[in-house]
């Protein structure tokens, strides 16, 4: 990549992130429904036209973080070495996705704020969960394909690499809500509770009483 086209991809990185970070400020002072996309661009001292470059909508914007953190995570299981089982891989893939939140820099910093804010914001706006959980469902199928041709299984007929990724999901969302407020996500609480709830998915065939 030669220096202007470093350049170029660096504003167009920065452009995006302005974006993000002045929709999710203004999304906290007055709700995803009452927030238009004129205000967002104005806020992030861009016009109108740039911010459709960058988003088809105000959703996309919404859930920008996230989806970040979700391409992240199947990069990751891609990258899994071979010989690794399934649930192995799933489970160091999402360690090294957490890692990227876990550095102390201010960037960093911004990051594990804005997502912990997105996450709220999905949870309280139904249009968004709802989007949300359709993407969900979409990368699982993503995940479950690429899992199936690791173990060279027939996605077809064998439920194994859909329940593998839907399993896994589950410990990942229980974790990942059990580590975050509107204020931030907490990388480390989010590792630790992931671990507890993996470890644990054995003992939800057994009684629970004590």
């Amino acid at each position: 990549m030669t220096e202007s086209a470093g350049l170029r991809e660096r504003k167009k990185q920065q452009t995006r992130a302005a974006l993000i970070t002045a929709a999710q400020r203004l999304f906290a002072e007055q709700g995803f429904d009452g927030t238009t996309t004129d205000e967002i661009a104005a806020a992030a001292d861009v016009s109108q036209r740039t911010l459709f470059r960058y988003f088809a909508g105000k959703e996309e914007m919404a859930l920008a973080p996230m989806a970040e953190m979700q391409d992240r995570f199947t990069e990751e299981v891609r990258r899994r070495p071979a010989d690794e089982p399934p649930m192995t891989a799933l489970r160091r893939a999402a360690r090294e996705m957490i890692g990227g939140f876990a550095g102390d820099e201010e960037a960093t910093e911004q990051r594990r704020q804005i997502l912990g804010a997105t996450i709220d914001l999905v949870n309280r706006t139904p249009a968004l969960l709802a989007e949300n959980l359709r993407r969900t469902v979409d990368r699982g199928e993503r995940l479950a394909r690429l899992l199936a041709e690791r173990e060279g299984v027939d996605l077809t007929d064998d439920p194994r690499p859909r329940l593998a990724v839907t399993t896994f999901d589950g410990a990942l969302r229980v974790a990942t809500l059990s580590s975050c407020d509107a204020a931030a996500i907490d990388p480390v609480r989010m590792g630790q509770e992931l671990e507890r709830c993996l470890a644990a998915l054995p003992d939800i065939f057994q009684h629970w009483r004590t």
